[in-house]
């Protein structure tokens, strides 16, 4: 077990949210192995997406960015266990990491941001719109063809910053993230799925660890929350098919009724032109299947090039 003198060492990006998600996962581990603050080392490692915030995400290389450098230092021992938002997680993890543990899920709505105006239905006719996500600008443009839509990356701060100068009148947040910061009042408000499907895995953290690592195993086991797992399980699965990246506008969402998830899922051309959507409901062990299944109808109904700006 690990203690003051040899302390766990959870790897986190830098941001004021990734530190809250690595806290949590620290406070759920000493409640759950009665151990002290102490034993476990918070280590912050600044990723090449921290790094580069000028540019959009898919002209500096797509998800990795956001956990490549976190994955090395896990690999090479540098670490004991990462700490990731599942959303920003490539469905190929490296040879030897896995994620196996998730914390129970906040939140998956998106949250609609602006200074001035309540919701997307009350935004005037050409107004700008700050996003980095091609997932939301593609639902937006599809919504709202009139709309001027316009990068926008950075913290919640910074996001709101852009706000106050006029970048931009409005703007969209994870509702998880802003749960997580004690923010919710920051946004407007939560908008429904149906209206806007959010990114596959919002508002899950995921725990990553070594394959072979056993005490690791150990210590995550007690803190896995198996609904989420299974939610996630089934909406990864859709992505991977999908082979699915900064690049390319995915949604999807399973939701779990007893022992039944009902997968959802979309796919739009970039520019919001067309969507394409299904769902399906099954039993939730047979959740990956289910998600592969709908991702490849969805590529057929699309057709080649769908995704291809």
């Amino acid at each position: 077990m690990p203690t003051s003198s040899r302390p766990l060492r959870i790897g986190t990006r830098g941001s004021i949210l990734a530190l809250a998600q690595a806290h949590e996962t620290r406070d759920r581990l000493m409640a759950a192995h009665d151990l002290p603050a102490d034993a476990f080392e918070i280590v912050v490692i600044r990723t090449t997406g921290d790094r580069i915030t000028d540019r959009p995400l898919k002209e500096i290389g797509g998800k990795g960015l956001f956990t490549r450098e976190i994955e090395e230092a896990l690999s090479t021992g540098a670490l004991d266990l990462a700490v990731h938002s599942m959303k920003d997680m490539p469905t190929l993890q490296p040879d030897g990491l896995v994620i196996d543990c998730y914390l129970p899920r906040e939140d998956v709505r998106d949250a609609f941001v602006s200074l001035a105006v309540a919701s997307i239905a009350d935004l005037p006719q050409g107004a700008v719109v700050g996003s980095s996500s091609l997932r939301r600008r593609a639902q937006l443009a599809h919504r709202r063809p009139d709309l001027q839509l316009v990068e926008f990356r950075g913290n919640v701060q910074t996001r709101l910053k852009k706000l106050e100068d006029g970048v931009a009148l409005a703007t969209f947040l994870a509702q998880a993230g802003l749960n997580r910061l004690d923010m919710a009042h920051v946004a407007r408000g939560p908008i429904d799925p149906d209206e806007m499907l959010p990114a596959v895995a919002q508002g899950a953290i995921g725990v990553e660890r070594r394959r072979d690592d056993d005490m690791a195993a150990r210590l995550l086991a007690p803190i896995h929350h198996a609904e989420t797992g299974l939610r996630i399980d089934a909406e990864r699965a859709f992505l991977a098919r999908l082979d699915g990246s900064c690049q390319t506008p995915i949604a999807g969402l399973a939701e779990l009724s007893g022992d039944r998830l009902i997968l959802r899922g979309e796919i739009l051309r970039p520019d919001g032109s067309e969507v394409v959507a299904g769902r399906r409901d099954g039993l939730a062990t047979e959740g990956s299947a289910m998600g592969d299944d709908l991702a490849r109808e969805l590529l057929q109904r699309a057709g080649p090039g769908f995704l291809q700006v």
